[in-house]
């Protein structure tokens, strides 16, 4: 495949104007994620996450493909293949959930769990604008609390943003990150397994890196098989 990291001047599109004068700020981090296992032999699917250099930043390499809802989970790497997070699907979740913990699969009964993300209960029933919700350290049982994140938009058409509540802003909430097709220029766009994801500085990227793999388990694509993402 061609080449489908971003371009070395990617930041040049942060400058921001002001009174006339090129400020510099803090710029967000562009990855290019694409919807496919770094190794490349027959039996596996993943992500192979790039940063603006051209650097593998992340990697999934799934062997089993097996169901969502299996109890076969996935470890989010790092470029060289060091084990960060472990994602695990919650065993008969109507919702669809899933829970993260730091470190590789023989370390998930040795660390508390990072965040769970889920279906919401309100998309269930047709009524929701949010694909997703993830609450950093579980959800708390017997209420209905208010997720630390939200998606909002549509993953499958790789359109999306991931939202922080936030009750220091006016709006409730803070942008966090974007899910966008991938272009290569202003006329010739990518297919959906290669999209780009903008992450907003002060946000921990193998986080939101983690959101996202885990949005391309329980969102899935109309009439998509099971056995494959």
């Amino acid at each position: 495949m061609s080449r489908i990291h971003p371009a070395e001047n990617t930041q040049q599109d942060y400058l921001s104007i002001e009174n006339g004068d090129h400020i510099n700020r803090p710029s967000p981090s562009v990855l290019t994620v694409w919807k496919r296992s770094s190794m490349t032999f027959q039996g596996t699917d993943g992500f192979t996450v790039f940063d603006s250099h051209g650097t593998l930043a992340f990697r999934v390499d799934n062997y089993t493909r097996k169901s969502p809802c299996s109890t076969g989970g996935l470890v989010l790497m790092d470029g060289t293949g060091k084990a960060l997070l472990s994602l695990k699907p919650q065993i008969l979740s109507m919702q669809l959930q899933w829970n993260a913990y730091r470190g590789g699969e023989d370390e998930c009964g040795k660390s508390s769990r990072l965040f769970a993300m889920r279906r919401p209960i309100s998309l269930i029933n047709n009524s929701s604008k949010y694909e997703a919700e993830i609450f950093i350290g579980g959800p708390t049982k017997g209420s209905q609390p208010t997720p630390d994140f939200r998606i909002e938009g549509s993953f499958a058409r790789r359109n999306c943003k991931i939202i922080k509540t936030s009750t220091s802003s006016p709006s409730g909430q803070v942008l966090v990150a974007k899910i966008s097709r991938k272009k290569v220029n202003k006329t010739v766009m990518l297919n959906d397994d290669v999209f780009s994801l903008q992450v907003q500085p002060g946000f921990d990227l193998q986080l939101i890196m983690a959101f996202v793999v885990v949005l391309d388990r329980i969102c899935r694509k109309p009439f998509a098989p099971v056995l494959c993402s």
